[in-house]
């Protein structure tokens, strides 16, 4: 009896470490799809409850099962939020990551790197599209995979996908060619963040830029872009 006990516990614990070294993906998948830490960690949690409850047969098949139940928990949160953003007042707007050490530079490069820019983008599209295209655009995940979640063919996944893309290339910006006029922006503005300085921060502003406030559903916002 106690050396199945122990045989249990020493399998939960190898599930856990095994969870753990696929969570910094995980979150990476589940944070883009809802453009949420708190409820990427949510999905993270509800992922790892369902992983303990029933884990996959096989060890190797351990990160698209991982990857096809996240997926399909964020479809459901996509699912529930949109049925309340019916009522929601003013501009959702993501929630952005925040690093540890509070670093100014860290948080721009991380802003950067997952576009909060094109959160916004992906917020426009349905909870199947975006789904398609995080997975397959971003992480390269086979759509015969992708199928898997949203519940269709291979071929209406790929569809997904390619819808997807056509009204994210629409919708962004074109990127500034000169990386280091953008790393001399960066620099100004960071600088003039720390300092205190208004003015020099509204220099580096287009004039046409318009401001987006997001109360979170709760606090207090600007109804109309500013």
């Amino acid at each position: 009896m106690k050396e199945a006990v122990d045989r249990q516990v020493e399998s939960r614990a190898l599930l856990s470490r095994e969870f753990e070294r696929h969570r910094p993906y995980l979150r990476s998948v589940a944070y883009r799809m809802l453009g949420s830490v708190t409820e990427a960690e949510d999905a993270l949690q509800e992922c790892w409850l369902r992983l303990d409850r029933r884990p996959p047969r096989e060890a190797d098949s351990l990160r698209p099962w991982l990857t096809t139940v996240v997926g399909r928990i964020c479809l459901d949160l996509l699912r529930a939020r949109r049925s309340r953003r019916e009522d929601y007042a003013g501009s959702w707007l993501p929630e952005p990551v925040v690093v540890a050490d509070d670093s100014p530079e860290d948080e721009a490069v991380l802003a950067d790197v997952v576009g909060l820019a094109l959160l916004v983008v992906l917020e426009t599209l349905t909870p199947a599209e975006r789904l398609a295209f995080v997975l397959h655009d971003v992480f390269a995940v086979p759509f015969a995979e992708i199928a898997a979640v949203v519940d269709r063919s291979p071929t209406a996944a790929r569809q997904l996908a390619s819808r997807a893309r056509r009204r994210v290339r629409a919708a962004r910006p074109e990127p500034d060619a000169d990386l280091a006029v953008q790393q001399r922006v960066v620099d100004a503005f960071l600088a003039a963040a720390r300092a205190g300085d208004f003015d020099a921060l509204l220099l580096l502003l287009d004039p046409d830029v318009v401001l987006r406030t997001d109360g979170g559903g709760r606090g207090p916002l600007a109804r109309p872009p500013v």
